[in-house]
């Protein structure tokens, strides 16, 4: 994903817990009549996984066409038809990166179709930082490593052989399923915007995403928190420029570019947005009020009433890891300024990256960070990347009610929390086009150990991935009935 998994949803998980009142109420029971993948399946999803993690898919890499090759032999085999398989390629310049989607065919074609949501590329890795070869997958200390093992790579894999699985047992959904895998959605979501224009997937009724959602538990296996993302802020990146005509440095001017961006940037930093609520959000700062220290507390709890009071607003901020999910942030990541050491500046650009509330625009937040400049010699643009705006997806029991029900399966007595998250996913153009999305992997993950997709030795618990073989069975059965 575009921002981490495990930093856009196992985090948020940790944070929001009772939905009080506003999520469908389901009981957190176990299920026992329920299917649970024999060691033959297992092995089987196992190997598939590690197939793929050997494919490397980083943008230029061109090995996608040959890990959807990998994907199709399996589904055929299975029996679904070959023209039940959809290569989407968008050529991009030089690139040509490529999607796949397969219809598993239900009873009745009048019925809205479902998407199941996952990616096939990874971002790069350099293999002289791992302890392992990236792309030569590893199982170690019950951890299977390599590049794209938790970002995404474990959901296609689990998806395919859930689906080619149910194909083989004879199994017909009432409603047509759909995988959805893009093909570069660590870069610029071309094949997402393409598979959500085909006939098929336009018309789904909505969407779950594996890259999404999730779920962190301890090291022996006991479950902490699960959380389904129905939300996501937007991502935004601006540029804040100075220009002056420069000179020799052994001649300074009163103006200068640099200064001029400092002082810009320090009005950026003192800018603090107002508080937003949603319902998903009231509801994680509500149960973040039970679980925090008495001064976090004390300030979340008057927010819920009061959300312009100032001296709660302060204490908040003292704490980032909650009060992201208070208001829309910005922050300065980069500096450009400069050309060489005794000249003055004639331009100095800063980076300012925004995760933005859902119901804010991006424009009115460029509009705040003008206002925060206050000079108009400094100008704030948008960057090259068009922001996508997603709205909030609505809680409906006919997602939350199966989501609860197949994590009964695998960690019985959980509770599933609705979350929004701070990172982004394709999530948001599915919910931007309209679908409906939800962020509903149940992968358990030990934190903070466990929090390394795109980074170094990135890795999946092996029994957690198990596990979720019995989770999206249930899940694809009673979505598909």
């Amino acid at each position: 994903m575009t921002g981490s998994f495990f930093r856009a949803s196992v985090a948020a998980c940790a944070l929001a817990f009772s939905f009080a009142g506003a999520a469908p109420a389901f009981a957190a029971e176990g299920n026992d009549t329920a299917w649970h993948a024999t060691d033959q399946d297992r092995a089987d999803a196992l190997e598939l996984l590690k197939e793929l993690i050997a494919i490397p898919t980083y943008e230029g890499s061109g090995n996608m066409p040959q890990l959807i090759d990998v994907l199709q032999k399996r589904l055929v085999a299975a029996g679904f038809p070959e023209d039940a398989i959809t290569r989407v390629a968008v050529p991009n310049g030089e690139l040509t990166p490529t999607g796949l989607i397969v219809r598993y065919q239900g009873r009745n074609p009048e019925e809205q179709p479902v998407a199941f949501l996952a990616h096939m590329d990874v971002v790069g890795a350099v293999p002289a930082n791992w302890e392992t070869d990236p792309y030569e997958p590893v199982i170690k200390d019950g951890y299977l490593y390599g590049r794209g093992s938790q970002d995404n790579k474990f959901g296609v894999a689990l998806l395919v052989s859930t689906f080619a699985r149910l194909k083989r047992e004879g199994w017909t959904p009432e409603r047509d399923l759909l995988l959805a895998f893009a093909g570069d959605e660590e870069t610029g979501m071309t094949t997402t915007r393409a598979i959500i224009a085909n006939p098929l997937v336009s018309r789904a009724k909505f969407a779950l995403n594996s890259d999404a959602g999730g779920g962190e538990i301890k090291a022996d296996g006991t479950p902490v928190a699960f959380g389904m993302q129905a939300a996501e802020k937007t991502y935004a990146t601006f540029f804040v420029s100075a220009s002056n005509p420069g000179g020799h440095s052994s001649v300074p001017r009163e103006d200068n570019a640099i200064y001029d961006l400092a002082h810009a940037l320090i009005g950026i930093q003192a800018l603090h947005f107002p508080v937003e609520f949603n319902d998903i959000t009231r509801a994680m700062i509500e149960k973040s009020a039970q679980n925090s220290d008495e001064e976090l507390s004390a300030a979340l709890t008057t927010l819920l009433a009061d959300p312009d009071n100032a001296e709660a607003q302060a204490v908040a901020r003292r704490y980032p890891t909650v009060s992201k999910a208070l208001w829309t942030t910005c922050v300065a990541t980069m500096l450009d300024a400069g050309n060489a050491e005794n000249a003055l500046p004639q331009n100095a650009t800063a980076t300012v990256n925004c995760r933005i509330m859902p119901a804010t625009s991006v424009e009115s937040v460029r509009q705040k960070l003008v206002e925060a400049v206050g000079n108009p010699a400094v100008s704030v643009e948008l960057g090259d990347e068009i922001p996508v705006e997603s709205p909030v997806s609505p809680l409906r029991d006919d997602v939350f009610g199966p989501l609860q029900n197949a994590l009964n399966v695998t960690y019985p007595g959980s509770k599933l929390e609705p979350v929004m998250s701070s990172g982004g996913t394709e999530g948001r153009e599915y919910r931007s086009a309209g679908i409906p999305t939800y962020g509903a992997g149940s992968l358990g993950a030990v934190m903070p150990d466990d929090a390394r997709a795109h980074g170094i030795d990135e890795r999946i618990r092996v029994e957690s991935y198990y596990k979720e073989l019995d989770y999206w069975d249930h899940l694809i059965r009673e979505i598909g009935e």
